[in-house]
């Protein structure tokens, strides 16, 4: 089957929108999607709203976080209908490799899955591998949906504006942009304004793009640097995006360490669970804190899980 050589597009109101559009287009009650943890804690909430289930795989931490594609492959049952990435994955900063896109594609080709992928962060690179992928609309082997939206792209969560762009199989592509339409026209959520001044929009925030990835990549070259005297602190290693996880010793549980860390330190992280990851030790931070702001209560933080402060 001829697969297109570009995507066609679709606007909707957000990428919680898309995705609650997408397990409408694709799932019947009591379907299932597989999807990433750890990851941002969104998809088992959006898929319940619409009767559907979540399959979680879980990605791998070696040397870089890397996708277990033969765990996705044994996941697969007949009630699967689509694998669902994060590319770069939020919190992990991991981003598809581009062995891992077309094998990707061949599993989900092999199976009649859909293959969802979200690249909001995609414009915010901190230290890309060299086999890195750009997008899993590189392959056209199986329907593939790309997810983007204002809120990442030019800082602008206020301006209700998301995207899906649709590529693969000419035929699988048209069936899905047929039902999606009915499905979109059932709602007519997304507004017209900001369609309009969508264009005018991404081409005015680059500039603004230019500030958030400056920002994020100094405060990561930040965080890098000031962890190294703190032996039992490691950044693990993000390709993208603008948050980083630090694993420290799991000496007492994650949850009370924040808070207490928020307490008397005054400073804010995401324990790990947040993110579904299966064990104590792993803190999430934002990149997108004010530098001044940052390089202190990173300072903080290290101290305190490194025991230095009481020294």
């Amino acid at each position: 089957m001829p697969s297109r050589e570009r995507s066609t597009p679709c606007c909707t109101a957000s990428s919680s929108e898309s995705y609650s559009l997408l397990f409408k287009l694709l799932c019947d009650p009591g379907d299932s999607v597989l999807v990433p943890v750890p990851s941002y804690p969104l998809f088992e909430h959006l898929a319940s709203l619409d009767g559907v289930r979540i399959q979680p795989y879980r990605l791998e931490l070696h040397d870089r976080w890397t996708l277990p594609l033969d765990e996705i492959g044994r996941a697969v049952d007949t009630r699967t209908r689509a694998v669902l990435v994060v590319s770069p994955n939020n919190p992990t900063g991991s981003v598809l490799t581009r062995a891992e896109t077309r094998e990707l594609h061949a599993l989900c080709a092999r199976h009649g899955l859909a293959l969802i992928g979200d690249e909001v962060f995609c414009d915010y690179a901190l230290e890309p591998g060299p086999h890195a992928g750009r997008s899993v609309l590189d392959e056209r082997n199986a329907l593939t949906v790309s997810l983007g939206g204002l809120s990442k792209s030019v800082g602008l969560p206020q301006l209700k504006l998301g995207w899906m762009a649709f590529a693969g199989p000419d035929g699988l592509v048209e069936a899905a942009l047929h039902r999606l339409e009915m499905i979109a026209d059932t709602y007519l959520s997304v507004g017209t304004p900001v369609q309009v001044a969508a264009a005018r929009l991404l081409e005015r925030g680059a500039c603004v793009r230019r500030q958030i990835a400056d920002r994020v990549l100094l405060n990561y070259g930040v965080l890098r640097t000031l962890a190294r005297p703190y032996p039992s602190c490691r950044v693990l290693a993000a390709e993208g995006g603008w948050s980083a996880v630090v694993q420290t010793p799991a000496i007492d549980p994650d949850e009370e360490r924040a808070i207490a860390l928020a307490r008397h330190k005054g400073v804010l992280v995401h324990p790990g669970y947040f993110f579904d990851f299966d064990r104590d030790g792993f803190f999430v931070v934002s990149l997108l804190v004010p530098p001044d702001d940052f390089r202190a209560g990173v300072s903080r933080m290290l101290e305190t899980f490194d025991g230095t402060d009481d020294r």
